[in-house]
């Protein structure tokens, strides 16, 4: 597999860390006239390396040690200042209320916060151009298929990948990617296989394109496909544990929810005398019927999924509100509690469209091995969702995203959707 991935990311880390770490050390020379004494930087080591930890955990919410970062400059700085506002307003919050990080003079927390905020910047302008001028090794891709051709148009477009594709096998050629599912590649197999001998390193195309892009195309998926790859045997430990956060993490975000609802009750009756909740059915594990509890955001609260006819079901001015706010999904933490959903899974859908798609997307009743999810894999990836209509081609890019977390779901997984979709909430993208 591609080592340039964990690469990056190392990179990133270790790199932000050490722009962290000499912002505090010139603080402390500013502050100090010169080199800090000992017992200076000891007393600041200890409260600053929890601070880096958060600030960490915050850069990647943000996004900032996503690939993209390196090809969009313009996302990365517009990223960086924002990550580094919530970074500042954490630091304040810590050193300035909690008693065991207080630190004197504070002065060295605003020539910190500066001068990081310009190493970071001088650093990651470093590393953006040092990724797209690095020296690629040659890489050829075997197969004519769609995917084949798409992962050809990706690697091409993102050089921090350090693969260079060619359009020809030569001597210089150090990585060969082969599409195996390719009947029409048998009569390359001598020729490939004399490659091995020269240290020339094959990878499987379905597997490196899974790592670019975080999805499987349905054109690979097929019932051999589906037994090789989707494995339904029990897994207890991450079975207990998933459960565990689920309650954990749903049933005091559930009670504390219960302290806006007569609020947004009060308000639906001053607007249109409506209903507090919306009560929505919606396919669940293994095809079962689950009854989703959300507030109410249209005019007819549950329509299942067919979203009115023309112009007659509207949000509501309360609903604009709640929907921009996520409140509105609240209540579904009590369905996650009850044990029909999961926080993190693939997006339960209506019947109706769910009866569509099956017909028209193969390998679409995939989705529903597992439980379904508050948020998953595809929420967090696909950057336009089916909304409020059936849309085939959105539905079956959706599904790719949906069978790749089946195929690789694990906590560390949920973790990271966990952290995108706080990323999401916070600035109100998504689906």
């Amino acid at each position: 597999m591609l080592n340039v991935t964990k690469n990056h990311y190392s990179y990133l880390v270790f790199g932000d860390l050490a722009c962290f770490l000499a912002g505090l050390l010139f603080a402390l020379m500013i502050r100090s006239g010169g080199l800090p004494r000992l017992v200076t930087l000891e007393l600041h080591l200890f409260p600053f390396a929890i601070i880096f930890i958060i600030w960490i955990t915050i850069f990647y919410i943000a996004g900032l040690y996503d690939l993209r970062t390196i090809v969009f400059r313009d996302t990365t700085i517009r990223q960086l200042i924002n990550a580094q506002l919530v970074n500042s307003g954490v630091v304040i919050l810590i050193f300035y209320f909690f008693p065991a990080f207080i630190i004197a003079p504070k002065t060295v927390l605003l020539f910190d916060l500066v001068i990081t905020l310009v190493l970071l910047f001088l650093w990651r302008s470093l590393y953006v151009k040092s990724a797209v001028k690095i020296d690629r090794e040659e890489a050829f891709i075997v197969g004519k298929s769609q995917v084949a051709q798409e992962l050809r148009d990706i690697l091409e477009k993102m050089p921090h990948f350090g693969l260079s594709i060619v359009s020809g096998l030569s001597e210089y050629v150090g990585v060969i990617i082969v599409d195996f599912g390719d009947p029409n590649i048998e009569s390359q197999m001598p020729e490939l296989y004399r490659r091995v001998f020269s240290g020339v390193r094959f990878l499987n195309l379905q597997e490196v394109y899974e790592q670019v892009t975080g999805r499987i195309p349905p054109e690979l998926i097929s019932e051999r496909w589906v037994l090789e790859n989707v494995s339904l045997q029990p897994k207890p430990i991450y079975t207990f544990f998933k459960r565990a956060m689920d309650i954990i993490i749903a049933l005091p975000l559930a009670l504390t929810s219960l302290l806006y609802w007569p609020l947004i009750y009060l308000a639906n009756k001053i607007e249109d005398g409506g209903s507090l909740f919306s009560h929505q059915t919606r396919v669940g594990e293994n095809d079962v019927p689950i009854h989703l509890l959300k507030l109410r955001t249209m005019s007819n609260p549950n329509d299942s999924g067919k979203w009115g006819n023309g112009n007659s079901n509207k949000t509501t001015k309360v609903g604009e509100f709640l929907r921009r706010s996520r409140l509105d999904e609240f209540p579904q933490l009590w369905n996650v509690v009850r044990g029909d959903l999961s926080l993190i899974g693939p997006r339960p859908e209506f019947p109706d469209p769910v009866g569509e798609y099956e017909q028209r997307i193969p390998y679409y009743k995939l989705r529903h091995i597992i439980k379904p999810g508050l948020s998953g894999w595809a929420q967090i990836n696909q950057i336009e969702n089916p909304h409020h209509s059936v849309d085939i081609e959105l539905t079956r890019n959706k599904l790719s995203y949906d069978i790749y977390y089946i195929k690789n779901r694990s906590l560390f997984l949920d973790l990271k959707i966990a952290l995108k979709t706080i990323k999401t909430l916070l600035s109100r993208v998504g689906a």
